[in-house]
Parts: C-alpha cells; sequence; structure tokens
C-alpha cells in the first residue's frame, strides 16, 4: 500500500465517524468537548454554524451520528449525541450578538424562497451577510415547515421552533406567510435572480383503491394532514379505537398524538417485520412506552363499513420470504382475515412530493417519480436559475438533511449569481492542532472509562397523555449532560506518526490496549488486512499506513478500532506519534 496522505481533508474527517455520518457534518466531538467544560454559548455556537437549529434537532433529530459513534463499538450504546445538543441549547446565553452582521449595504441580486421549511431557511441563513435580498413565501402562517405543522408539540415545543426558525428571519428576511406559490411561470416573470424550492414532500399517500375508503372517508384520515391539523387547531379530538397504518416517524407521531386526543385503543399496523420499520427505534419505544401495541406483518384488505359508517378493518397476516435471488417479498399464511375494530384510521404509509404549481412547460424536468431532475452535486434543476432541496428534491428524508442541502444550494446560489462555475466550490476548512502539554498531560480529556449511557428523564406519563402541549423528554441537566459529555472519545484528536522519528522499539505496539498498531512487511491492502494483529474486516474505515521505516517494515493502523486514548503517544520515546485536534468545518456560501 501507499503511505497514507493525511493532508488529505478526507481522510481524518471520515475517521471522525459520528461527524461524517452528520449529513451536515457539524463538529461532533468539538462541541461535545465544549459541553464537558460547561461552555455552553459556544458549544450552540458551533452547532448553529452547521446544523442551524440545535435546540430542535437537539430534540427530534434523526441521529445518524450515534449508529456511527465509536463508542458503540466497545460498549452497547453510543453517546447520546443528539441529547447532548439540546444541553447546549437549554442552557446557553443570550446568541443574538454573535450572529453575523447583516450589512446594509446589499449586493444587488434578489433570491425567492418558495417553503419556509429548514431547507430554505438554512439558504436565507447563509446568503443574508452575503448581502443578498431575500423573499420567502409559504402558505402557513409562521416558518418552520413541517418541522411546524408534522412535529407534535410533546416532542418539539413552539417556543423552541419559534425562537431558533426567529433568530433567521430577524436577519432581514421579507417574508410572504399565508401566500401560496401558484404559478412557477409567474414566479420567474417577478425578476428574481435565484430561485430556491423547499417546498417538502407535501403530499400523503393514501390507499384510494382499498374497498370501503370512499364510504369510510369522513373516518379515515392522511396522517401528515391530520397532524397538521392538530397543530392548527382544526382537529380537537378523536374516536376512542383508531388504528394507525404504516411504520414510520409519522405513524408514531400520529398514534402519540391520537393517545393525548382521546384516542383509548390506538393500535399501530405495519404490512412488514417490526425489524424493517422505517421509524427510529428511540421512536418506537417511546410509543410502546405509552401502551401503543404495534402489530406487523398485516396488510390491509378492506376498510368495513356497517350502516354507512366506517367499524373497522380486515388484514390479511403475512410472513416475509426470500426467493431465489434473495429478494424479501411477503406472502400470505393463508389464514383466515383479521378484523379490527376501529371509530377512525389514520394513514401514514408514506408521502410524496407534489408539484401541481411547476407548469409542465416551466422548463423544470421532473423524472418518473415526479422528482425534479437535479445535479446532485448544485442541486441546480433544468431551469439554470431554479434549484431545490430538502424533501423537494429526493423525496422524504428528515430535518439534517433538508439543512444540508441548504447549505449546499446556498453555495450554488452565491456562485450562480456571480456567474461562476457551480463545480469549482468552496473547500472544507480544516485544521490540526497538537494536544501536548505536559508528559502524560494532554489539552482534551483522554480518560477512557467504562460509563453507561445515561438516561432522560421524562415526564410522568398520566400528565403527558392529558395534554399534547406538554413535552416529554425533559432533558439532561448540567450534571448528567458533562457525565455524559466524558464518554466522547475524542475521535477528532487523531494519531499522527511521523516515520522519520520512529526507531522500532514496538513500545506502542505493546501499549495499544486495542491491539491496532502493527510494524509489518507492506502488501496489498486485502492481504495487509488479513495480516494485522487483530484482522481488519470494516472495510469502510481505512487504515492508516507509514512510509518505509529503516527496517523496510511500514506502521499499519486500523483506524475502525482505535479509541484515542493518546497511550501510543505516551508510551514514544521519541515523539513519533503525536496527538493531534483535527478540526473539520464544511464549506459555506462566500468562503474562498
Amino acid at each position: 500500500m501507499k503511505p497514507t496522505d493525511i493532508e488529505d481533508p478526507e481522510y481524518f474527517h471520515q475517521v471522525i465517524d459520528c461527524q461524517f455520518a452528520c449529513p451536515a457534518h457539524t463538529a461532533v466531538p468539538e462541541y461535545i468537548r465544549l459541553i464537558s467544560e460547561k461552555r455552553y454559548t459556544d458549544a450552540y455556537m458551533l452547532n448553529w454554524v452547521s446544523n442551524v437549529f440545535p435546540g430542535v434537532l437537539g430534540r427530534v433529530c434523526d441521529r445518524p451520528c450515534e449508529p456511527a459513534c465509536r463508542r458503540g463499538r466497545v460498549e452497547k450504546e453510543p453517546v447520546a449525541i443528539c441529547r447532548l445538543k439540546r444541553v447546549c441549547a437549554d442552557n446557553r446565553d443570550d446568541v443574538t450578538s454573535l450572529f453575523p452582521p447583516i450589512p446594509r449595504q446589499k449586493n444587488g441580486k434578489k433570491i425567492a424562497l418558495i417553503g419556509g421549511g429548514p431547507a430554505a431557511l438554512t439558504v436565507a441563513r447563509d446568503l443574508m451577510p452575503l448581502g443578498y435580498e431575500i423573499d420567502l413565501y409559504d402558505d402557513q402562517e409562521k416558518g418552520g415547515g413541517f418541522m411546524r405543522s408534522q412535529l407534535p408539540s410533546f416532542r418539539l415545543p413552539e417556543s423552541v421552533l419559534a425562537t431558533e426558525v426567529n433568530y433567521i428571519l430577524d436577519m432581514g428576511v421579507t417574508t410572504h406567510f399565508n401566500h401560496r406559490v401558484e404559478s412557477m411561470k409567474a414566479m420567474l416573470t417577478k425578476g428574481y435572480d435565484a430561485l430556491f424550492v423547499g417546498t417538502g414532500a407535501p403530499r400523503g399517500r393514501d390507499l384510494p383503491d382499498l374497498p370501503g375508503r370512499n364510504e369510510g372517508g369522513p373516518w379515515i384520515h392522511v396522517g401528515i394532514d391530520w397532524l397538521a391539523g392538530v397543530v392548527f387547531g382544526h382537529v380537537s379530538k378523536i374516536g376512542k379505537r383508531v388504528l394507525v397504518l404504516g411504520g414510520g416517524n409519522t405513524a408514531m407521531d400520529c398514534c402519540r398524538t391520537a393517545r393525548r386526543l382521546g384516542g383509548e385503543e390506538v393500535r399501530v399496523v405495519v404490512r412488514s417485520p417490526r425489524s424493517e420499520m422505517k421509524a427510529s427505534s428511540w421512536e418506537v419505544e417511546e410509543a410502546l412506552h405509552e401502551d401503543i401495541p404495534i402489530i406487523d406483518n398485516h396488510v390491509p384488505l378492506e376498510f368495513v363499513i356497517e350502516k354507512g359508517t366506517l367499524t373497522g378493518m380486515r388484514f390479511d397476516r403475512v410472513r416475509a420470504v426470500q426467493d431465489a435471488a434473495g429478494k424479501r417479498r411477503l406472502e400470505s399464511t393463508g389464514e383466515p382475515p383479521v378484523f379490527m375494530a376501529c371509530d377512525e384510521v389514520l394513514l401514514a404509509v408514506g408521502q410524496m412530493n407534489a408539484f401541481p404549481w411547476i407548469e409542465p412547460d416551466a422548463g423544470i424536468h421532473f423524472d418518473a417519480q415526479g422528482l425534479p431532475v437535479l445535479d446532485p452535486h448544485t442541486l441546480q434543476s433544468s431551469l439554470s436559475q431554479v434549484f431545490f432541496g430538502g424533501d423537494a428534491a429526493f423525496g422524504p428524508r428528515n430535518i439534517i438533511t433538508a439543512v444540508a442541502h441548504g447549505h449546499e444550494a446556498a453555495i450554488s446560489i452565491d456562485l450562480f449569481c456571480q456567474g461562476t462555475s457551480l463545480h469549482e466550490r468552496p473547500a472544507p476548512q480544516v485544521n490540526l492542532a497538537g494536544q501536548k502539554m505536559g508528559v502524560h498531560d494532554w489539552l482534551y480529556h483522554n480518560q477512557i472509562a467504562e460509563t453507561e449511557r445515561q438516561a432522560v428523564p421524562m415526564l410522568a406519563k398520566a400528565k403527558t397523555l392529558k395534554d399534547r402541549l406538554l413535552e416529554v423528554e425533559l432533558g439532561f441537566d448540567q450534571q448528567v449532560g458533562q457525565t455524559e459529555s466524558l464518554r466522547c472519545l475524542n475521535c477528532d484528536v487523531q494519531t499522527v506518526f511521523r516515520a522519520d522519528l520512529c526507531i522500532e522499539c514496538d513500545a506502542c505496539v505493546d501499549a495499544c490496549p486495542e491491539s491496532c498498531i502493527n510494524f509489518i512487511d507492506n502488501g496489498t491492502e486485502e492481504e495487509l488486512r488479513t495480516r494485522l494483529k487483530a484482522p481488519a474486516t470494516n472495510l469502510g474505515q481505512s487504515l492508516y499506513v507509514s512510509g518505509p521505516l529503516p527496517t523496510g517494515r511500514v506502521m499499519v493502523k486500523d483506524e475502525n478500532v482505535c479509541l484515542h486514548c493518546s497511550i501510543c503517544a505516551e508510551r514514544c520515546p521519541t515523539s513519533a506519534w503525536e496527538m493531534q485536534k483535527f478540526l473539520y468545518h464544511s464549506a459555506q456560501a462566500g468562503q474562498p
């Protein structure tokens, strides 16, 4: 193998598993260290630069960072990264003076944002400090998009959402609320230099062909529309017996909201095995905690209507089987249909993009699935001045992905307005700094102990089920937050090896608690992985390979199992090993 190029910023970035897994590439270990030092405002602002909504995401993020967390490889549970984000949000000081200044003299470019959700708000946040004029159009009366209309208050209090949305709107965004855009062609005549579409995936999937759907219409509701009705006060109650169809996060929000609106017997029914549910595991756990059973392997057959009223549904029992090619399908067990009584049904079986307001001859191309045809890197549509992001771009995903799209779209819009190639994008900002203080002293907390993940306190179920506005999770207090923050293994503090200083004494090999350091003859990556002291089986994580040493051997370290504990650097008599903190900040609009 060739020596590892540690000058490539993406090499160490991929070693910081949590940050690499985050779509917005938030500097997770750095903000957790700030929390451990009780520097909550600094931690909040570090989050705000990349993920824009720390208070919101500290409550409702899909947490792609946590399955990637290195702590989860040595213990059962990863660091509670999401809940720690909330710690800095809950304990920050006033941050308004820390936001970037907005130029009074504008740059002469005007941008329209269609939709007021997380993607569009991120575009505004990135472009306003560069002197752009921003007009935001949304059919709701306030900003936030689906964060406002679909996330129930017992998960995300309105005050938290409003505060972080207004941080952006107060930068000087011109808002056009209660304004439904009906025509893209009309928008194109308004003289905007670029337009960003962040309208989400606003149409919930229905089951129009299921027998009884039309007759049972008054008692059958599309989940996302029903949730919006609850948020905006149009829906205040539900029948005592409720069936929720679907296994995603929307289904979990529907069933838990139904419990709070009078549903005494609420059940979730999914077609596939529970292990294949798309809902986050913690969402499922919270539904079960609220006494909501989840019935899997049941495919809906019909809505049962008796004397003009919905009385229940019939389902076919199925099992998952694999064909000869390994493709999974659902097969009926052949048992008699199952009848489940109900008063109302909530359909949470998926969402689709809907662009009836974009005329076929507007110049924007769509694929067979109804999604806009986009450059996946720039998010530019077939109409050069129109960009898409969030769920409107590639279908339903999550808030943090929408934020990431917003950052990328803002870069593209800025380059487009300057007449520069959209593919000549700014580079990430990186820094590699030594952490040495004394012989065994480091600038970061390097002690590794087996510490179980801290449990988050919850409001009593008897209270929360009576009031849908009461937040269920209470969050970590400062002491618990500090304890949890110290579980972080600081995987952004890298082990940097200098072959020219190494005397091949093997002290680091003997001291390494994970047996991840090896001095061996070079070879191909495939066979090198098999010759290490501990075979390197995770092909998704690189091997750190040095240049040739005096004996002709090379140093090979398996990045997958390294704990960044600094023992190698402490034991090395020649300082060939050094601990260096690698900070990686994704590029944003306006950066060189």
